[in-house]
């Protein structure tokens, strides 16, 4: 028997030790709700969910960018639709102006609506933008045809959706030679021969939409996509990282009871050594 170095109480105290040390990480886990704290608790594992966690960051602020997208999309449709009907208002006035039973005073009176009407598209087009970004035309003062809309729906850089370019305006349609008649220049078969060129501007605008049609359609099939994508990333994410409530507080409690009994252990330890040293030396 060893009397001054009492080795079952070093013992005791290791193991309270080790046993105390795994019972705080129990309780910051139970805490924190996470699994990993610190890099020291899971190297990989934090490595993984920490680009996990990036990707699906990455993956929200696509969404957005899809939302954004499709929003514009939708105001753009908006904008030609009404285009639209003023060029079916200018068709109906141009049919009353082909026939006979119209007098040059009232085909004059159609001429000055056409303008108006045909003035009122470009002011569609010099005005529909979104945040500043022009849609059916260049700009609001540039008449030429708009920049190639680039949107950015991934993580990766080609990752993205494009749309043409359009140039919705009277310049554009084929129309301008109509908005620009003189007086009076408005005569049955000027209003005739503009009847196709009509016909042709309705066909382009119909074509401008469809394109705006298919890439709002391309958007929302994305965005349904990468919201799909982003759960299932913030899952694994969650597996790696998140802690298991009932499996923690089970370890917790029984982390618990070794500490008491490890505690228990060295006080009976240190009894234990001062009886005998009593014993023996009374």
């Amino acid at each position: 028997m060893v009397l001054f170095t009492n080795v079952s109480a070093l013992m005791a105290y290791e193991n309270y030790s080790y046993n105390s040390r795994l019972l705080s990480k129990s309780l910051l886990r139970l805490s924190t709700g996470l699994k990993i704290n610190s890099a020291s608790d899971d190297p990989s594992g934090l490595a993984i969910a920490d680009k996990l966690r990036t990707q699906a960051s990455g993956i929200q602020q696509s969404i957005e960018n899809a939302n954004s997208a499709i929003a514009l999309t939708q105001i753009a449709d908006k904008a030609m639709a009404e285009q639209s009907n003023i060029i079916d208002m200018v068709k109906v006035r141009l049919i009353q102006a082909r026939t006979s039973t119209t007098t040059q005073e009232g085909r004059e009176a159609i001429r000055k609506d056409i303008v108006k009407l045909l003035s009122q598209l470009d002011n569609i087009a010099s005005q529909t933008n979104y945040n500043g970004v022009y849609l059916l035309q260049k700009g609001q003062l540039d008449s030429a045809i708009s920049t190639k809309k680039e949107f950015q729906v991934g993580e990766n850089a080609h990752n993205i959706i494009t749309m043409q370019a359009v140039q919705s305006n009277t310049i554009g349609l084929g129309l301008d030679s109509l908005k620009a008649l003189a007086q009076d220049a408005l005569t049955a078969d000027v209003a005739a021969n503009s009847l196709e060129t009509l016909d042709n501007a309705l066909t382009s605008l119909n074509t401008f939409r469809a394109q705006f049609g298919s890439t709002q359609n391309q958007l929302e099939s994305s965005v349904r996509y990468m919201i799909t994508l982003k759960t299932n990333l913030k899952a694994s994410e969650s597996v790696i990282r998140d802690v298991d409530y009932a499996q923690e507080a089970a370890e917790f409690s029984r982390l618990n009871i070794l500490v008491q009994a490890g505690m228990f252990a060295m006080a009976q330890a240190s009894k234990v050594q001062e009886t005998m040293i009593k014993y023996l030396f009374r």
